[in-house]
């Protein structure tokens, strides 16, 4: 179920987005109020962009943008809306995106081909341990994804090991979709429970939320602690609300492979201009067939490098590496600057953290202070100063650090309203 598109020519993937971004342009100067009146304020011609090159001259859409002018980026009446889902407002006020009927079918299309691209087929079994509620866009994929390619589908939501496992059990699921530090704590209550996970149903996990590779794609610290113990293939995705589409790995494990008719992707540098081949930029994406709010050059707040040498798989799209960072909480510790999933990936190699928070603040000479909180069954000064050593030898800085207890720290780290745990918090102003 490889799409043509995907295992055409770069040129010929190149002249098919060019066909496509000129009827996103007229379709967006018809429906859309908000760039409808940025291309008249900015005397744009959309005539004159013909290449995926000629996208320079239109300026960046940033989530700001779409945050102050949620209603104006609508491009179809809200009668016409058949599902409302919500951005998790990571960085600042939540966004409401609403998908039509028409929208609803390209993502089930979207999540159908990334799952083939991760190898799940018809009459796979897949077990969904994410929630599908709360105006949460990634669970209604999933499930419309595993149908329309034919492929079975557990909807146990997320959390509850005990649950999960009895799903397991019973069900003899072939993949996961879950989000993979939550695999430690299956495999801890099936060790305390006698159960064989390396017995079980389960061959593979679609990982969603967190990063399993380095930037080389040799697997991360999480990714090594869970393939220590579970014999399972885990898959890494890439996804957001904003593009309705996912980079997901295929068997290779070089990077989420882009889908060229669903999406078009570019990497900037702080003045808005692509970076040099193989360099670090901020992933912008330009939605293709999105009906109800398409965006153009739309700027994710994601530092990512794309790869394009050739993928044994066949397919000639480029991919997506993994997450460096957000370009909003980069942070300049002692002259060094630091992204949280690095740090968060280090206290995962320390088995007797059981849960952590990271909190940036600004101190009074103005410069980024990082406290790092933690919960552990087994709180020592040993333990402290091992962080703080591997912190040294890894990221070259030593962060504040403190125990806290862990009902105190799950209030933080799990808020009622939040569809993510929350262990990030940046407090600068």
């Amino acid at each position: 179920m490889i799409p043509a598109i995907e295992k055409a020519s770069v040129q010929e993937i190149k002249q098919f987005q060019e066909e496509k971004l000129k009827e996103l342009l007229v379709y967006l100067s018809e429906h859309s109020p908000y760039y409808k009146a940025m291309f008249e304020n900015k005397k744009i011609d959309i005539e004159t962009i013909k290449t995926l090159e000629d996208l320079r001259k239109i300026p960046v859409t940033t989530k700001t943008d779409i945050q102050e002018n949620n209603d104006a980026f609508f491009c179809v009446p809200m009668h016409k809306i058949i599902d409302y889902a919500t951005t998790s407002g990571t960085l600042g006020d939540p966004v409401t995106f609403g998908l039509t009927d028409k929208d609803l079918d390209r993502l089930a299309y979207n999540e159908a081909i990334s799952f083939v691209c991760s190898g799940i087929q018809e009459g796979d079994v897949v077990q969904l341990m994410t929630t599908m509620d709360r105006r949460f866009m990634a669970g209604l994929a999933y499930f419309l994804g595993l149908r329309k390619l034919g492929a079975g589908a557990i909807r146990v939501g997320a959390g509850i090991p005990e649950l999960q496992w009895d799903s397991i059990l019973k069900y003899k699921p072939k993949y996961l979709i879950a989000v993979p530090s939550f695999l430690l704590k299956m495999i801890e209550y099936a060790e305390s429970n006698n159960i064989d996970y390396n017995a079980s149903s389960v061959e593979s996990v679609i990982c969603i939320g967190e990063s399993l590779r380095n930037q080389d794609f040799s697997p991360s610290i999480l990714a090594k602690r869970i393939a220590d113990k579970w014999n399972v293939k885990l898959f890494s995705t890439y996804a957001s609300t904003e593009m309705s589409t996912a980079f997901n790995e295929c068997e290779h494990f070089q990077g989420g492979h882009q889908h060229p008719e669903l999406i078009i992707t570019e990497i900037l540098d702080e003045g808005n201009q692509p970076v040099k081949q193989g360099e670090s930029g901020e992933l912008t994406i330009t939605t293709l067939g999105v009906e109800a709010l398409p965006l153009l050059r739309f700027k994710t707040g994601d530092i990512v490098k794309l790869h394009s040498e050739p993928c044994p798989c066949g397919r000639n799209t480029v991919r997506v590496g993994p997450v460096l960072g957000r370009k909003q909480h980069m942070i300049k510790y002692k002259g060094t600057t630091l992204y949280p999933p690095a740090m968060h990936d280090l206290l995962r190699f320390f088995e007797g953290i059981q849960s952590h928070l990271i909190e940036i603040s600004t101190n009074d000479l103005g410069t980024d202070e990082i406290l790092i909180k933690i919960a552990s069954d087994q709180p020592s000064e040993e333990l402290m100063n091992q962080i703080k050593d591997h912190f040294r030898a890894k990221l070259r800085v030593t962060p504040k650090v403190e125990f806290v207890a862990q009902d105190e720290l799950a209030k933080i780290i799990f808020p009622p309203m939040s569809r993510k745990p929350i262990t990030f918090l940046d407090k600068r102003p």
